[in-house]
């Protein structure tokens, strides 16, 4: 099961969370033009195609025109994402007050990312904002007709597929439990048998496909899980609840913009601009980047942030990436370690061009990789490779706590930032593959891999400590399953899926 794991990991981490979207979505568009052929569904093919064209084309146009109005670049996934989800919201249909509500939901929401906005960064899901407005005017009303019993076959496996790469899945279970549990007691209570209450929720309401692909957009989340999942429940009630207050009732759209307000409050709110200061190998695999911000980041050790790099000629790897922060919280510049490796995505390459003095954005902050509050609780510390970067934060910040660090790399030349590691005051213990040897500070173990029995024998209060694991999927499962067989009870895993 961990190689099976590991290999899903790294075939779904050579997507972006939002080239994974436009894909999953992109299917499911041409799985219901299917389903309408075969009669499942009864639009027309003809008022599908246009509806299409229509979401697509004027969401894609008219972020287009507002990006240089606001100074900043579009970023044209996500407008076709926007684009697809409406596509799923309305009803496809060539009346002309429901293809003139469709092209002002699609405007509004193209317009919502930099009008409903603080310091660059959009507070409400575009596609829900555009929807919700729309419905007030009365041009039309988002039905959500992608809750339709027959899109289930595709849609299961494709919110799973996102929900399981963006690492959401206990928030969307939190959501689905609260949302259908009540929906599942009213409708018992009407009298409908409990095999009927429990489908009709899943099946016919659009519970799957809003917790799939739009509460779970990071950008409208808050940074921390357990933030993440009071949201989901709260989400779930407001969905599930009915309640009419004359000019707005229950929808899906109103309930997700609540929580979208709530999520800004709690999280970075704003986005980060960052000015580059300059930057530094710390392996030949391996740079650091220093940056400027221009206010104050507020990060915990451990989080990390996605930066925006706009470029020409962006790959599949996309133009927004996620990267750990390296340095301390309350330093005066935020630094990040990252592979720079060859072969090179575009967006590195474009983060290695830099010049002092350029900016660029942070689009989100966030992540759940945090040491125990307690400062007096022992830390085990286990890198490989890429992996060391998150704990360079974290020793920077808490010096004084009792870690251990197991460091993995392939050779000396790759274990990065000894001189942070040497100062930390932290017992070090380098496990290199070449079998050479490492600095004089840290424990040589070895070339030998580390299993359960190797990892308790270097570490043999391993049941003592907490334990933090970081690197690639596959071997944060195999050292994971380490820490386990070694006693350890408490386990932390943060892995650089397509890093």
């Amino acid at each position: 099961m961990i190689a099976v794991k590991s290999r899903l990991d790294t075939w779904l981490g050579r997507f972006t969370m939002y080239r994974l979207i436009l894909w999953v979505l992109g299917i499911l568009v041409v799985y219901s033009l299917v389903l309408n052929v075969l009669g499942w569904l009864t639009f027309g093919i003809p008022e599908m195609l246009v509806h299409l064209a229509l979401c697509l084309g004027l969401t894609y146009a008219s972020n287009r025109l507002l990006a240089p109005l606001f100074r900043t670049r579009p970023h044209s996934e996500s407008s076709l994402i926007t684009g697809l989800l409406l596509y799923f919201l309305f009803w496809p249909a060539f009346g002309a007050m429901d293809m003139l509500g469709v092209a002002l939901a699609c405007v509004l929401a193209s317009a919502s990312k930099y009008a409903l906005a603080f310091r660059g960064r959009h507070i409400f899901n575009p596609a829900a904002a555009g929807a919700f407005i729309t419905g007030l005017t009365g041009l039309n009303i988002a039905t959500w007709w992608a809750a339709t019993p027959a899109m289930l076959w595709l849609l299961v496996p494709g919110v799973f597929v996102v929900l399981y790469r963006t690492r959401k899945l206990l928030m969307a279970s939190v959501f689905l439990v609260v949302a259908t549990g009540i929906i599942f007691t009213e409708l018992v209570s009407r009298g409908m048998t409990a095999g009927q209450a429990l489908w009709q929720p899943l099946a016919q309401r659009p519970l799957l496909f809003f917790v799939g692909f739009m509460l779970s957009e990071p950008l409208t989340l808050p940074p921390r899980r357990w933030q993440q999942l009071a949201l989901a429940a709260v989400v779930g009630l407001i969905f599930a609840v009915p309640y009419n207050l004359g000019f707005v009732a229950n929808s899906p759209e109103l309930a997700l913009l609540v929580g979208n307000a709530m999520a800004f409050f709690l999280g970075q709110r704003g986005g980060v601009e960052l000015t580059f200061k300059a930057s530094r190998k710390l392996t030949p695999g391996t740079t650091e980047f220093r940056f400027e911000p221009r206010r104050p980041v507020r990060f915990a050790a451990g989080q990390f942030m996605e930066l925006n790099l706009p470029h020409s000629g962006s790959d599949g790897k996309g133009r927004r990436r996620v990267f750990s922060i390296t340095s301390a919280p309350g330093s005066p510049e935020v630094t990040f370690g990252v592979g720079t490796a060859e072969p090179l995505s575009s967006a590195k390459k474009s983060l290695l061009a830099l010049k002092p003095g350029d900016r660029v954005a942070g689009t989100a902050v966030g992540g759940d990789f945090l040491l125990p509050h307690d400062a007096g609780r022992p830390v085990l510390l286990i890198a490989a490779g890429i992996g060391i970067t998150p704990f360079l934060s974290h020793l920077a910040s808490e010096a004084s706590r009792d870690a251990v660090v197991l460091y993995l790399a392939k050779s000396r030349d790759e274990l990065a930032a000894c001189e942070q590691l040497e100062a930390s005051g932290a017992h070090v213990i380098a496990r290199l593959a070449d079998g050479s040897t490492p600095p004089g500070f840290m424990h040589d173990a070895g070339s030998s891999r580390i299993d359960a029995a190797r990892l308790a024998e270097l570490v043999p209060d391993v049941r003592d400590r907490e334990v933090y694991v970081s690197g690639s999927p596959a071997s944060v499962d195999s050292l994971r399953a380490a820490a386990r067989g070694a006693g350890a009870r408490k386990v932390h895993v943060d892995s650089f899926a397509g890093y």
